[in-house]
């Protein structure tokens, strides 16, 4: 066995060493968990106590941060070469291979030009870096965006000083080994712990193990786990199993505990799966599928188109290096090398803009997931109301106001540990309203039966001085009415048959019906002869039925006009709660949502996955929910063709946060809610969602936008440069003409993040199709060849290409060829970008932002002046008669009227652009 902490081996734990098996890191921690507690305080250097403050920032310091390696961007250096890890890039780079060994390596001596492998640099240069750039920006914005949300845990701290030790909330990336920490309800387990102290403890280990089912811990070893911790080829099944050990990354579903540090961060069991997997990986979302389809697309078209241009030019040229050159250059053209950093630089614009409206994005692909949303799940309490909940009323079993039940109330709330929720609250502050004669100070807690979303009711045990024990329990009504068998009407205790059952329902659905959420109080005397220290939950029978308690939780002001916005842009709005069917639809129908039929927990239980399909196309309300049924409720609106979102602060919507498309929190739910979602509000309002929505469809439109101005007018290019081989003597532009084109147009295209979308793209959800920028593709890029073609024909004969090849052999022909088509090639890819961007009339009713007119402006004024520059000649241009420009300028007029008819045709046929 491993004896106190070594300083020299840098570790965290008892089980730590660098490149430490699973299976290892099992057995050494189910062997301290069967060791006496004195003896793990005595080899973990810690007290019952606590450590000093002084002694866990020393720890700190030496051993490092409680923090596993998930979701890290790798060093800038790693980054960078990442950036040029792209199949768009290889191609650049072959191209400059092949390139430098023709034109230089070749070459005579004092004969090799430079410039097409500068130019084919200067591309792999501006690609790969501004890639690098983006991403880098990008992940240095979320890690500075996740700081935001900060996960906490309860902390025993023992002063310097003999007094009490103090309970503080320290961030878990400051947690040490030794440390003292209390657990309750809704906490995640901060690191590898051994249970010193628990009541009614369960644990959900589905992070580790996938199982569904929370596990009950105790503060003492079990026989089997004993087994286990003394059998180390059990290995990591034996370790889940052990009774008193928690796992970093587990979740408190109920029950309270007190526990100590053994183990923290990359030294945790959770920390030695993170070493061998490298990452948590997540499951691949509609962005990434989306991506990936697209990608494909274009990859494919480039390996159709790429050989028939190499073949045309080959037969007809009679010089296939020079044909395979100009192959590789249009393979290029077809390639948008410029997506990465597209995507990047969209996502981390829309992240930050997020940002400003108090939105913290966890993952950047999640900006686009939260604008292809087309429906938002959301739970009730706090979301759809005011998350303030007032008792309203206490009540007697016949509804009149009765001031016993608020003390049974007080009782219950006051004496409970676990996580207090907002009806505890409000009934503790109703009780200091009216004062003392409602606080029963004269009893003492026993034990507690904590909360869980199966029972729906919570119990403590109290013992009065004179030692007689009293359960007093409060939940929901059919749930209380299930282990009731009688009721107190005054000081007549009777038998709770199923008239008088009836009836307290239809009393709690009245209530229900005026929004008002109903708990039943029951008590129950404890004979001598059953008296314990411990209880159980089936010890909850034969309860009396005291009373009612009604509490109001007004629905949120912003909440009908924010559910009415998100409508108008295409998202509907499910509620999933485990509350009272009826106070749902009373609040829904508050709030501008039509309830329609409830469908229930029970329902959906007897359901299969087809027929829950069918139930959720026409379900608005779903309630009495489990948190397994809530995620059921997302999977199958995901299995209807949706994109869902789900809003949850609570424990119970961590796995309909983990499987929803986009996973949304906020700042003060529990943490296992705040670490599973994809994005966490600061503030708690249905505004900010539409906000978000629409900054997401900003983000998506910008990328669609890119992707199919570039796809159509490079397909367009490719169409123009087949005709033109199999027509023209000479290649129509040379392969370094072709990428110097290429270069010019990507880079004005870096400033589209920062364009404007129009109103009416932002109204409907969109979602990446494959097929439709094919069909844009194949629709608006032949457009451009027919005036690439009547370019031909116009430089051929009235500015004497033809004429020149004819007398001279063709040189003179080709520069004319290739200085006309580079220029009228690059400016219609350039100015059709104002086309492209809208379904409206461009300058006219839309108008892109500032920093796009600038770079369009730009791009066209280089392409102008290339021919008339110092360098022309090396590029292989030559000036044309100023006329040309005459003649350029009727080309483009007519280009334009062409593009705005096919785009009217287009959307009239398909009903949308894009």
């Amino acid at each position: 066995m491993t004896k106190n902490l070594n300083p020299r081996k840098r570790s965290r734990g008892f089980i730590a060493t660098p490149g430490k098996t699973g299976d290892q890191v099992a057995f050494r921690l189910a062997h301290e968990a069967a060791l006496p507690q004195e003896e793990t305080f005595k080899r973990l250097r810690s007290q019952p106590e606590g450590l000093t403050s002084a002694e866990a920032a020393q720890r700190l310091q030496q051993y490092g941060r409680n923090e596993v390696a998930h979701d890290k961007p790798p060093h800038a250096l790693i980054q960078l070469l990442l950036a040029f890890k792209n199949p768009f890039v290889m191609v650049l780079i072959v191209l400059t291979a092949i390139s430098y060994v023709m034109d230089i390596a070749m070459a005579a001596p004092g004969d090799q030009d430079w410039t097409k492998v500068i130019i084919l640099g200067s591309m792999i240069g501006v690609s790969g870096l501004l890639r690098f750039w983006q991403e880098y920006r990008s992940a240095k914005a979320a890690e500075n965006l996740k700081s935001l949300v900060r996960n906490t845990a309860t902390v025993q701290r023992r002063p310097t000083s003999p007094t009490v030790p103090l309970r503080m909330e320290v961030p878990m990336a400051e947690l040490v080994v030794g440390d003292i920490v209390h657990l309750q309800a809704g906490d995640m387990v901060p690191a590898d712990v051994r249970l010193l102290e628990s009541r009614d403890l369960f644990i959900s280990q589905a992070v580790l193990t996938g199982e569904a089912l929370p596990v009950e811990k105790y503060d003492t070893l079990g026989a089997v786990a004993a087994k286990s911790a003394d059998d180390p080829a059990n290995g990591d099944a034996g370790l889940l199993d052990l009774s008193n050990a928690c796992f970093m990354g587990t979740n408190v579903v109920s029950g309270t505990a007190r526990a100590v540090v053994v183990a923290t961060g990359t030294d945790t069991y959770f920390g030695s799966l993170a070493r061998n997997v490298v990452s948590h990986k997540r499951i691949e979302t509609s962005f990434d599928k989306g991506v990936n389809s697209v990608s494909w697309l274009l990859i494919r078209f480039m390996l159709v188109m790429v050989p028939i241009v190499f073949m045309i030019n080959g037969v007809t040229k009679g010089d296939w290096m020079s044909a395979l050159t100009f192959a590789l250059a249009v393979a290029v053209g077809l390639t948008p090398e410029m997506l990465p950093m597209i995507v990047s630089a969209n996502l981390a614009k829309g992240a930050v803009a997020m940002a400003r409206r108090k939105v913290v994005v966890k993952r950047l692909n999640s900006v686009q997931n939260f604008g292809a949303m087309d429906v938002l799940c959301t739970d009730k309490t706090g979301t759809l109301t005011q998350d303030k909940i007032i008792l309203e009323h206490h009540y007697d079993v016949r509804g009149d106001k009765d001031e016993t039940t608020l003390q049974l109330a007080w009782l219950n709330s006051f004496h409970q540990s676990g996580m207090k929720n907002l009806m505890d609250i409000a009934i503790v502050e109703r009780a200091d309203e009216l004062g003392e004669r409602v606080k029963l100070r004269h009893y003492s807690k026993v034990d507690e039966l904590p909360f869980d979303f199966e029972r729906r009711r919570l119990s403590v045990i109290l013992q009065e001085q004179n030692g007689q024990q009293l359960m007093v329990s409060k939940g929901a009504v059919e749930e209380m009415l299930s282990v009731c068998s009688h009721i107190q009407d005054g000081d007549d205790v009777r038998v709770l048959n199923p008239e008088e059952r009836a009836r307290l329902l239809r009393l709690s659905q009245e209530f229900n019906a005026e929004g008002y959420r109903v708990l039943v109080v029951a008590t129950r005397h404890i004979p001598t002869d059953e008296r314990k220290s411990a209880y159980q939950t089936a010890d909850e029978k034969g309860l009396v039925a005291r009373g009612f308690l009604t509490f109001l939780d007004p629905p949120k002001d912003s909440a009908a006009p924010a559910i009415k916005a998100l409508n108008e842009y295409g998202v509907a709005v499910k509620v999933l709660t485990g509350d009272n069917p009826i106070v749902t639809a009373k609040v829904c129908r508050d709030v501008g949502l039509t309830p329609g039929k409830p469908l229930l927990g029970p329902e959906i239980e007897a359901m299969d996955d087809v027929a829950l399909c069918a139930a959720v196309k026409r379900t608005t309300i779903f309630a009495k929910l489990t948190p397994l049924q809530k995620s059921r409720v997302v999977k199958a609106l995901q299995a209807n063709g949706h994109t869902v979102g789900f809003l949850g602060d609570g424990i119970n919507d961590a796995p309909a946060l983990r499987d929803a498309d986009v996973g949304i929190s906020v700042d003060s739910g529990a943490d296992i809610a705040k670490e599973t979602a994809d994005i966490i509000l600061l503030e708690k309002s249905l505004m900010v969602l539409e906000e978000g929505v629409i900054k997401g469809r900003e983000t998506f439109g910008n990328i669609l936008k890119y992707l199919n101005m570039t796809a159509s007018s490079n397909f367009g290019n490719v169409f123009s440069v087949l005709v033109a081989s199999a027509w023209l003597p000479w290649e129509p532009m040379l392969a370094m003409q072709l990428l110097l084109q290429n270069l010019i147009y990507d880079l004005s295209q870096m400033f589209l993040p920062w364009d404007k979308m129009d109103p009416d793209f932002l109204k409907k959800p969109r979602k990446w199709e494959a097929g439709n920028i094919k069909r844009f593709m194949l629709w608006l890029g032949p457009t451009s060849s027919v005036f690439d073609i009547t370019t031909y024909i116009l430089l051929w004969t009235v500015f004497g290409a033809g004429a020149a090849y004819h007398l001279h052999g063709g040189d003179g022909g080709q520069l004319i060829m290739n200085t006309g088509w580079f220029m009228e090639g690059l400016i219609s890819q350039t100015l059709v970008v104002h086309m492209l961007r809208t379904r409206k009339i461009p300058f006219l009713q839309s108008t892109a932002s500032l920093p796009v007119m600038l770079s369009t402006t730009a791009a066209i004024a280089i392409a102008c002046y290339l021919p008339f520059s110092p360098i022309a000649a090396s590029l292989g241009f030559i000036q044309l008669d100023a006329s040309y420009f005459w003649w350029l300028l009727l080309t483009m007029a007519g280009y334009l009227a062409l593009t705005q008819t096919v785009k009217t045709i287009y959307i009239k046929r398909y009903g949308q652009w894009f």
